[in-house]
């Protein structure tokens, strides 16, 4: 199968390759694309080296499938030329997800809505797919009514450009930054800009995209991003309001039987989910699971993964797995 990487220099995009090569995916040909400045550089995929192209000769090559993490104005402008050669495009950026005629898929999730039609198909935000995954087996249980949830998410959320702001940092070296603010010892409660109601664009789309990826308009969410001093892998504490009375128990062994999600729960013996233990990993891992005790039908939880991987690279290769399964790519 030929496979486009379309940002392939990227932060996300060599995660994407990484994730590529680590599942095997069928790839006869690899297709690396990026900015016209990285034409002609090299990738090295599974101990090979290929030539990055432009998107112009990327359609001209006619991949199977084109996924994308090059920011929002690149899919934008190209994901329709793509999709207008019969190439099916799974994009990363914040684009298409809620385009109201686009999928927004986590395999797990909603795969089966997928169709060899849809040319442009979304990947959910880094932040809400690792929330979704645990969420959506208790929806379907319980029923939810209301998520408060906080993220305590990553540099690499941001970039390379905000990696290095860290670490120059922490070294009293003088650099690029990636922020209006210092992030070594500190926190930023902004994730990107603030819209006109006073929540962040990142905030929105947690509120936003949860309700598409689960289908159901009812479930009230309400965020706060922030932004922390670590490498790789966000966190969040979400409180869940049910609309049908719980079993704690019950709740555990749902999780504990969840596709991708593993439950790190042993506070006696100090095991809950860490950013540090979810790096370079695809699950998504849950701990801390205990009452609200000042609400019925409540229930708090600590959620951590990787945002690189099952929050991006992952989750794009998952879909193309499902797509090329079912004989759609």
């Amino acid at each position: 199968m030929k496979v486009a990487v379309v940002g392939a220099t990227g932060l996300v995009g060599s995660k994407m390759l990484q994730v590529l090569a680590e599942r095997n995916f069928p790839v006869t040909e690899l297709i690396p694309v990026a900015s016209e400045k990285s034409v002609g550089k090299e990738v090295t995929f599974k101990g090979k080296s290929y030539k990055i192209v432009s998107a112009t000769t990327a359609i001209a090559l006619q991949p199977n499938v084109a996924i994308f993490s090059a920011g929002g104005s690149t899919s934008l402008e190209w994901a329709p030329k793509f999709a207008e050669a019969g190439i099916t495009v799974i994009d990363n950026s914040s684009a298409w997800r809620m385009d109201p005629t686009k999928k927004l898929v986590v395999p797990e999730i909603n795969g089966d809505t997928l169709t060899a039609a849809d040319k442009i198909i979304a990947n959910p935000n880094c932040s809400t797919i690792q929330m979704v995954l645990v969420l959506n087996p208790l929806h379907k249980k319980y029923g939810i009514k209301r998520v408060v949830v906080s993220t305590y998410q990553s540099v690499t959320g941001t970039g390379v450009k905000a990696v290095t702001q860290l670490m120059n940092e922490r070294a009293g070296v003088e650099g690029e930054k990636a922020y209006a603010h210092q992030i070594d010892l500190n926190v930023i409660p902004q994730i990107d800009v603030f819209t006109d109601n006073g929540y962040t664009k990142e905030e929105m789309k947690m509120v936003n995209e949860t309700k598409k990826i689960m289908g159901d308009d009812n479930i009230k969410v309400t965020a706060t991003t922030v932004r922390i001093p670590v490498i790789g892998g966000h966190s969040e504490a979400v409180n869940v309001e049910f609309n049908k009375e719980y079993d704690l128990a019950e709740v555990r062994s749902i999780l504990e039987h969840t596709p991708g999600v593993v439950v790190v729960d042993d506070p006696a013996n100090a095991k809950y989910p860490m950013p540090k233990d979810a790096h370079d990993r695809d699950e998504v891992f849950v701990g801390r699971i205990r009452r609200d005790e000042t609400q019925d039908k409540t229930i708090n939880l600590w959620i951590v993964s990787d945002n690189l991987r099952k929050g991006a690279a992952t989750n794009a290769v998952q879909i193309a797995e499902y797509l090329a399964g079912k004989h759609m790519l």
